[in-house]
């Protein structure tokens, strides 16, 4: 089968670090036509300041949504999905390959009888991946961090001999947003970054005291950037945030793409957090965690909070500063367990993952 292969930037903003360096090493590698495919003008506005290549080209999905004032990369509303989807469908006539970053887009190879070739490449690390689904098993190829989610996914249905671990592609993603000055004065950085889903999520009980506490304190930097998701079951979270947005030690983000492209994991000295995935990118360079239980739950029996055991879990909100200022004394007692974590969840992070990435889907493309 002849014809470009096909990148599906179909999904929140966040997808798009995990997803274009496979792109982008696919297009140094091979002069095979490449189209970029998006659904709204936000994708469209950030992956055109990146390819530079000419058999590179973005193509308009069915659907398509302009968004205004998209140049800051804000998550923007995406088209209804299914229904893009289902329009994508004579557009991969002839399209021997697609390769996506969530799951959604698997449901046209598990529904349709498709002769595209799909290959679904991992977005985020940890012990919280749900892998039962269907869906994954219609993938021809899957990339995965580490062999540990590999024998996991073939655990669930997943043939063995599709699924590849090739590293943390998001480790190779070279246009991260610059972290140096983001602050007029240097003192330590605290990152606190709940997760979007209220279940699993610090916010619903504690995150509004938590911007207060770390916006009433001065001996920090603070960034607070939350899952971008957060706001659509947190609304509160804007006006929280902008109650405390014009501190000189503080930076609110709900909107930029440096949310997501791995800026701020990579500028903070301490996290705080609860489930998001968000800590096992940060324990690439291992540094001091603080995890957050305003549940109660018994977690450390259970495989789903493996990484609690990398940092102080703090039961009662009155104990986060106090943990916050022993973070440092007490982290040489987590350090080695915190590698070993990082390792076994992201492999490589020497950025060589989308190049294995790029190798594996030419030569499958050979192949079709």
């Amino acid at each position: 089968m002849t014809g470009a292969i096909a990148f599906l930037f179909l999904g929140e903003t966040l997808l798009i670090p995990h997803l274009f360096p496979i792109a982008e090493a696919v297009a140094e590698s091979s002069d095979v036509p490449i189209d970029l495919w998006v659904s709204t003008s936000v994708h469209e506005t950030l992956l055109g300041r990146w390819i530079g290549k000419d058999h590179v080209r973005i193509r308009r999905a069915p659907g398509f949504r302009t968004v205004p004032d998209d140049a800051s990369g804000r998550n923007p509303t995406l088209p209804f999905k299914p229904w893009m989807l289902a329009r994508m469908v004579p557009h991969l006539r002839g399209t021997p390959i697609a390769v996506c970053a969530e799951q959604t887009s698997l449901w046209l190879p598990t529904l349709l009888p498709l002769r595209t070739k799909f290959v679904k490449t991992a977005h985020g690390a940890g012990s919280m991946s749900a892998r039962g689904d269907r869906r994954r098993r219609a993938a021809s190829l899957t990339f995965v961090p580490a062999d540990g989610e590999k024998e996991a996914l073939a655990r669930h249905g997943v043939d063995s001999a599709t699924i590849h671990a090739v590293g943390y592609v998001k480790s190779g993603f070279r246009q991260r947003t610059p972290a140096r000055s983001l602050f007029p004065h240097d003192k330590p950085i605290l990152l606190y970054t709940p997760h979007w889903q209220r279940h699993r999520s610090s916010w619903p009980k504690w995150g509004e005291a938590i911007v207060r506490m770390l916006a009433g304190q001065n001996r920090y930097n603070v960034i607070i950037a939350p899952h971008q998701r957060l706001v659509e079951t947190a609304p509160e979270v804007r006006r929280a945030l902008a109650e405390v947005a014009d501190l000189r030690h503080v930076r609110c983000d709900l909107d930029g793409f440096a949310m997501v492209d791995g800026s701020y994991t990579a500028a903070a000295d301490i996290y705080i957090g609860d489930t998001s995935s968000q800590v096992v990118e940060f324990l690439a360079r291992p540094r001091p965690c603080i995890f957050l239980n305003p549940w109660g739950r018994a977690w450390s029996d259970d495989p789903s909070y493996a990484q609690w055991h990398c940092g102080q879990v703090v039961e009662n909100l009155d104990a986060l500063l106090p943990a916050i200022d022993a973070a440092p004394g007490v982290q040489p007692g987590f350090a080695e367990r915190q590698d070993a974590f990082a390792k076994a969840a992201l492999g490589d992070v020497s950025g060589a993952a989308p190049k294995r990435a790029a190798k594996l889907i030419l030569d499958l493309l050979a192949s079709v």
